[in-house]
């Protein structure tokens, strides 16, 4: 169980601040949420404690991690497949799943495709997407800002 005040990462949504637990009865039943703030964007949401494990809240990377994770980011990605729509599908699971290094996959991969052939529209935002969880991750960990991060990222 997560507690008030730690930092919290929310697939597809980047990290937050549990600011408080708190009873809400939703379509008539009543259950305890993680009230999260998050730290780009200003946004909150209002995740069931007992579902926080399957939708994929989980403890922010510690600061040493982040330098595996930019390493990664500097790694030769892998064949993806021509057909776009496989690929979207496979690039969105992980997005999902939101494993800091599946994140950072996708920004990898959609760069090196961005670069040699150029990206759908639907392929520049999830680009964009990613980016920015993979970006406020980073950001919370390490103490580094979020414009130096963008930076690192684009040059990786």
């Amino acid at each position: 169980m997560f507690k008030v005040g730690e930092r919290v990462c929310y697939p597809m949504h980047g990290v937050g601040e549990i600011e408080g637990i708190e009873e809400r009865t939703v379509l008539g039943e009543t259950a305890s949420y993680y009230v999260l703030r998050f730290l780009i964007g200003r946004m909150t949401a209002f995740v069931p404690v007992k579902r926080a494990q399957s939708v994929g809240l989980r403890y922010v990377i510690d600061g040493s991690e982040c330098e595996k994770v930019l390493a990664f980011l500097k790694e030769t990605p892998p064949e993806e497949t021509g057909n776009w729509n496989q690929r979207y599908r496979e690039n969105y699971e992980k997005l999902r799943r939101g494993s800091v290094y599946e994140v950072a996959e996708v920004v990898r991969c959609l760069r090196k495709r961005e670069a040699e052939k150029g990206l759908s529209s639907g392929e520049k935002k999830m680009l964009a997407g990613a980016q920015h969880v993979l970006v406020s991750e980073l950001s919370a960990a390490s103490g580094i800002g979020a414009e130096e991060l963008f930076r690192i990222i684009g040059s990786a």
